[in-house]
């Protein structure tokens, strides 16, 4: 299903959704398959691949499945199971291995400090 405009379900949709605007699944919406979309809301429950700008589950919302999103906002009560990729994320910082780093002698010390 390729949709340009918001999409709301509440009953049982099985298969591919992509939106370029927003998808709200109700309460009582099922959603098995995967959805691409701006903005994806779950108040009911969803199982896939989903890939959004952002992600909202709302209370008693359950995802289960990989989320690919640059925000996922989950609230009080909501599920979620999977694996999510923050979308657009820098890579952390290199760790900086200390143990095997020496510190000059004393003198050598001492000698910076004079030239300074």
């Amino acid at each position: 299903m390729n949709l340009t405009c918001n999409l709301y379900v509440d009953g049982e949709l099985e298969g591919k959704i992509n939106s370029s605007k927003e998808v709200n699944i109700g309460k009582n919406g099922h959603i098995n398959g995967d959805v691409t979309t701006k903005r994806l809301v779950v108040q009911g429950f969803v199982e896939g691949t989903l890939h959004a700008d952002r992600v909202e589950i709302k209370a008693n919302g359950h995802i289960r499945g990989t989320v690919e999103a640059a925000e996922l906002v989950i609230e009080a009560k909501g599920i979620f199971e999977g694996n999510s990729i923050v979308k657009g994320a820098k890579e952390a910082p290199k760790k900086l291995n200390i143990a095997n780093t020496t510190t000059p002698p004393k003198e050598e010390i001492d000698e910076e400090i004079k030239k300074a």
